[in-house]
């Protein structure tokens, strides 16, 4: 019973990975920061890391995967949000 658990909260973790995907593809495509709170996905990508960390701690690996699954998810959207954010304060300064 506790492996048929585990593998569950494994394709759960995995699932929540996916929940990332739609932000970073639109992220991706309006080449934008607008509306992306940076401590929210920041924050995520702390948690998923202390996630793993736990993880590796307790030798599950289905928290291992499955955190790292929406770290890559989750850190993409944060990545993205940082690298757009800079590029428009950049155009902005050099625009004054």
């Amino acid at each position: 019973m506790k492996d048929i658990v585990a593998v569950i909260f494994g394709l759960g973790l995995g699932c929540n990975a996916l929940l990332f995907v739609p932000q970073v593809l639109a992220v991706w495509r309006k080449k934008s920061d607008e509306g992306i709170s940076l401590v929210t996905f920041g924050g995520f990508s702390v948690l998923q890391i202390i996630g793993i960390i736990h993880g590796f701690y307790q030798h599950d690996l289905s928290l291992i995967l499955g955190m790292a699954a929406s770290l890559l998810t989750c850190g993409s959207v944060t990545f993205l949000t940082l690298f757009y954010r800079v590029r428009r304060l950049r155009a902005t300064n050099l625009a004054s």
